[in-house]
């Protein structure tokens, strides 16, 4: 065990990274040591921040726990701390199964745990962080909690109700994290759509992000977790404007058969959703749009994952996830449908349309072969320097692998002739 040391380990979505760079940053600042995932967990102190969104998720969390419990009982590290949304979500359950976690913090009171080490939580650092992501890159995280009712979703129990970060906040963030050397924001929230909504009693998104590009520095913003229902189109104006901001747009879809998005209560309807999108294509030419499918939910009729198959082929989305429904406690599903599909059409389901999205895919990406694109660089390997797109978000979407002609950095932008596609990798060469 190491003194002085802490170890913070983040399980689920960058949302949940910004709360441990926030956290790490205040440790520091009180004079630990701290590495966040690290291949040795050996710390006096170590925090587990986790997620609770579906089963799998909350499994790989307790696992994580339970194998840190048993290191601490052989004494390999010191005191254990939990937060996040499984522990927001089940705060009492899981303080009854697991005695050897020290104490339990949830999504929002993790703050505490510096003044339970009698420590100082220093309020002028509230916004800054120790990044974890590379140097060139930070997630922006815009608000917190959500106000839909969708059928299936547990993280409203989690995180609340919407709460919009002001404007004037997120500009000195964003200040401070070019004067740190990040060009490229990830900017995040639950539901991009509804930003402003409890502030301004507007939708605001498209005011932030022009106010976003307006700093010096900044050379690329991205989107990510729009919501179909009112999306505020101005967007698709500023996009279309402004050179810094990326031609992307993540906006999770869930499904298309009128039957299935009554039942998931996504208050739109199948012929809104191809005009939002027919929409999105003719105001921003060339945006690649990432959606996320959902397949399994209670339900749903062999008729309407035909249905979901179709739009994914009429559709052609350049990125796409996909995830089989789980029956989560708390939810609205959970109370009033029965998990009626067994899991073995759910993986039937989710495999024949993943399997579709790869061919999809393939074609998206053959067909960037002989184009130059704007590249930033990620990271050197030993063959190749691999970089990114506009169109592309680490770790989700495909990366771009560059031959090593000529030595490039890490966190510059080079133009990039694309050479040769595989469907979920690109091949390069810095145009000289």
């Amino acid at each position: 065990m190491r003194k002085n040391k802490v170890d913070i380990i983040t399980l689920g979505c960058s949302k949940n990274l910004v709360d441990s760079e926030q956290l790490m940053r205040q440790f520091v600042a009180n004079g630990y040591t701290v590495e966040h995932d690290p291949h040795k967990i050996n710390g006096e102190i170590v925090v587990v921040n986790t997620c609770g969104f579906i089963g799998d998720a909350q499994e790989e969390s307790i696992n994580m726990i339970l194998e840190l419990g048993q290191a601490k009982k052989m004494g390999k590290i010191g005191k254990l701390f939990v937060m996040g949304c499984l522990s927001e979500r089940f705060l009492k359950e899981m303080q009854n199964e697991l005695p050897e976690v020290d104490k339990f913090y949830g999504k929002f009171n993790w703050k505490g745990l510096i003044a339970d080490l009698g420590k100082s939580y220093y309020q002028n650092l509230a916004s800054d962080r120790v990044l974890t992501t590379p140097a060139h890159y930070a997630y922006l995280k815009i608000a917190e909690g959500c106000n839909r009712t969708c059928s299936y979703c547990a993280i409203p129990i989690s995180t609340g109700h919407y709460q919009s970060v002001p404007m004037e906040e997120l500009e000195r963030e964003v200040r401070g994290l070019v004067a740190q050397g990040v060009k490229e924001l990830q900017v995040i929230a639950q539901d991009l759509t509804y930003y402003g909504f409890d502030l301004y009693k507007r939708y605001a998104l498209p005011e932030l992000v022009e106010r976003l590009s307006d700093i010096p520095g900044v050379e690329w913003i991205r989107l990510h977790y729009g919501y179909p229902s009112h999306f505020p189109y101005d967007l698709l104006r500023v996009m279309r404007e402004r050179d810094n901001v990326c031609k992307y747009m993540d906006i999770a879809l869930q499904h298309i058969s009128d039957r299935m998005l009554q039942l998931m209560r996504r208050n739109i309807t199948k012929e809104e959703i191809y005009a939002l999108i027919q929409r999105m294509r003719d105001e921003v030419p060339g945006i690649h749009i990432r959606t996320t499918l959902m397949v399994g939910h209670p339900g749903e009729t062999e008729e309407d994952f035909e249905q979901l198959l179709q739009f994914v082929q009429d559709e052609r989305f350049e990125r796409m996830g996909a995830f089989a429904y789980s029956h989560e406690e708390g939810t609205y599903s959970f109370k009033n449908y029965k998990d009626n599909i067994s899991p073995e059409i759910k993986q039937q389901r989710l495999d024949a349309l993943m399997n579709l999205q790869e061919s999809i895919s393939a074609d998206v990406n053959a067909s960037k072969i002989d184009k130059n694109l704007k590249v930033i660089i990620d990271r050197e390997e030993d063959d190749f320097y691999v970089g990114r797109s506009e169109y592309d978000s680490p770790e989700v979407d495909p990366e771009i692998l560059i031959s090593k002609e000529q030595p490039l950095m890490v966190g510059q932008f080079y133009t990039v002739r694309i050479t040769d596609s595989q469907a979920f990798d690109l091949y390069g060469a810095v145009v000289k």
